[in-house]
């Protein structure tokens, strides 16, 4: 039996293991073993849980636990995590962190320095870097496809892409393609192209073994390759630590992963770059294991507060900025019990018809006190089109994906870019069908999404959630104001209370009352909400030349049904008989603005 509150508890997930260690106050191990693979974004909350689970029944209850979580990325990531580890170990404090930060902190504090860059290689890459005022930069780490530079498995792509080259170029194979082919117990070049079709990441990455073994005996090839790869992370590294200080200033390096631990001659290669890219640095070896990072921080934060065992620290969410409280939510309108539908589990299925019919009806009848606040944001979309600026949405859950659908329309039917009318939703694209954890939550979130996704002044963003409170929502609404656009709320909680220094240029909230089903959003205030947006849209495009009487003149015909209709609105516009439509239609690519000029010049 394990005894109660022993130890300090550090757990490092990655992708090939887990790692969990131990230790007394006096940093003596007291247990240490690993598990199965575990990376945040690939694992589901059942398989964290279990994880978790298992951990506990090897080392009972710790005084406290950090986990550097490969995956990790974002505040709602940690918020995800310590819900999740908060069932397993209630009374314990927890600290959530990425992997890259437990590296760093198994090193300890270096004062002498003005910043410190992890540089990582292993099965992947990155850089991550802590200045000493506690400013931090990420460079790398987003995966084999779009980087993991100077990584085992950018090492092996590189000198494959470099065989087959050479293949091709001199109609010879060569030296290093002869060994890769041994290695993967492969007969022939061409059975490259399955094997890299269907290999998995790990599998891909166990080929730079050979690539480095070719290279001790003075392969060309596979030289080319490693130096190669030895100058893309020394660039990284340099990079990262630009973002935190200024050159000349002093910056310890530190190197880890299987990578750059393993292969001598190759750290030796990218500690010589570095020196002679930044000669006021110092360049070690990560001697722990960085699992002793992830127990330095269970200890560092079990300090922080002693009175409260850490968990003030870290058990609080970091990132959950309310605008709208939470409380206030017990008042709105939404969240009310419908008296019509207290019985509905046992109404007679059409008197529940006939309710939701009804409930569904009046939703859309309040829309029209807002008449005044909907038409003020028309105009400004109007404006925004006409002097080529955008319209963005957005939500999450189902005001998210209404958005979206409202958006992915606008192209077919106005034939517009899909760059006009954008949809975004908290927790991307899954969460258009799928719910992500955490997602709505993550106030910060929003305002980086909506800069990535290029936001600017002379823009309309119109932040949509039924509650009024969700934080992805706001975040959004701020840094849209911050930038210069045109700002519009769109809630169903007409109560609630926003101080002015949050206010948005607009306010559209609409009272559709208590839900059929109590607090499912899905129903009234959706449909509502797709009413509204269907009119910001539809009229915007009407008023900037995209309708001519009631006629979708700038739809996209793309198939049969839609030609069929582009030629039927050509012979109402012009009274022209169906052969020359379709003929003047298929001559103006079934532009039907075209065809209906040029039917009419004759």
């Amino acid at each position: 039996m394990v005894e109660e509150k022993r130890g300090y508890l550090g757990i490092e997930t990655g992708a090939t293991h887990t790692a969990v260690l131990l230790v007394n106050a006096h940093l003596q191990p007291l247990t240490r073993f690993d598990l199965g693979p575990a990376n945040l974004r690939l694992c589901s909350d059942t398989e964290l849980t279990r994880l978790f689970q298992t951990i506990k029944q090897q080392t009972g209850e710790p005084v406290s636990i950090a986990a550097g979580m490969a995956g990790l990325r974002n505040d709602s990531d940690k918020q995800r995590v310590m819900k999740l580890a908060r069932a397993v170990w209630p009374d314990v404090p927890f600290y959530a962190t990425s992997d890259l930060e437990t590296p760093l902190a198994a090193v300890g504090s270096v004062s002498r320095v003005s910043a410190r860059v992890l540089l990582l290689s292993g099965t992947g890459s990155c850089a991550f870097g802590k200045s000493r005022d506690g400013k931090t930069a990420k460079f790398g780490g987003r995966g084999h496809i779009l980087g993991d530079q100077g990584s085992a498995c950018d090492i092996a792509l590189a000198a494959l892409r470099r065989i087959v080259y050479q293949h091709d170029l001199k109609a010879q194979f060569p030296p290093l393609g002869e060994a890769v082919l041994r290695a993967l117990q492969l007969n022939d070049p061409d059975d490259l192209i399955p094997w890299t079709q269907e290999a998995e990441k790990h599998e891909i990455a166990q080929l730079a073994m050979t690539v480095f073994e070719e290279g001790h005996k003075g392969d060309a090839l596979a030289l080319e390759v490693i130096i190669s790869a030895a100058g893309k992370l020394a660039d990284m590294a340099l990079h990262c630590a630009e973002q935190l200080v200024e050159k000349g200033s002093q910056v310890q390096f530190l190197l880890a992963g299987s990578v750059l631990l393993k292969q001598r001659a190759f750290a030796t290669i990218v500690s010589r770059r570095l020196h002679q890219l930044w000669p006021q640095c110092r360049v070690i070896r990560l001697k722990k294991e960085s699992v002793w990072g992830a127990v330095a921080l269970a200890m560092e934060h079990s300090l922080e507060h002693p009175e409260q065992g850490g968990k003030a620290a870290v058990m609080s969410a970091p990132n959950r900025k309310e605008i709208v409280s939470l409380a206030s939510l017990a008042h709105a309108p939404t969240e009310l019990r419908n008296p019509k539908s207290m019985h509905l589990d046992t109404m007679p299925l059409a008197d529940a018809i006939e309710l939701m019919i009804e409930e569904n009806a009046l939703s859309v009848n309040a829309i029209r006190d807002q008449g005044e606040a909907i038409q003020w944001t028309v105009e400004r979309i109007i404006e925004a089109f006409k002097a080529g600026g955008r319209l963005f949405y957005v939500g999450a859950g189902t005001s998210g994906r209404l958005g979206v659908l409202d958006a992915s329309e606008c192209p077919p039917t106005f034939r517009v870019s899909p760059d006009q009318v954008q949809g975004i939703i908290a927790g991307g694209r899954r969460a258009i069908w799928s719910a992500v954890e955490g997602a709505e939550d993550d106030y910060e979130g929003g305002g980086v999404t909506v800069k990535h996704r290029g936001l600017k002044s002379g823009d309309v963003l119109v932040g949509i959630a039924a509650s009024g409170r969700t934080p992805f929502v706001w975040g959004a609404l701020h840094e849209a104001k911050r930038l210069g656009a045109v700002t519009v709320m769109l809630a169903f909680n007409p109560g609630m209370e926003v101080k002015a220094k949050h206010l948005p240029d607009r306010m559209i909230l609409v009272n559709t009352g208590p839900e059929v089903l109590t607090g499912s959003t899905r129903l009234k205030a959706g449909t509502a909400t797709k009413v509204i947006l269907n009119i910001l849209t539809t009229l915007a495009m009407v008023h900037t030349g995209k309708v001519v009487s009631n006629l979708m003149v700038d739809m996209n015909p793309s198939n049969v049904k839609l030609r069929d209709r582009a030629v039927r609105m050509v012979r109402e516009i012009t009274g022209r008989h169906e052969a020359a439509v379709r003929l003047a239609l298929e001559r103006a690519q079934w532009v039907v603005k075209e065809a209906v000029k040029a039917l009419s010049a004759v």
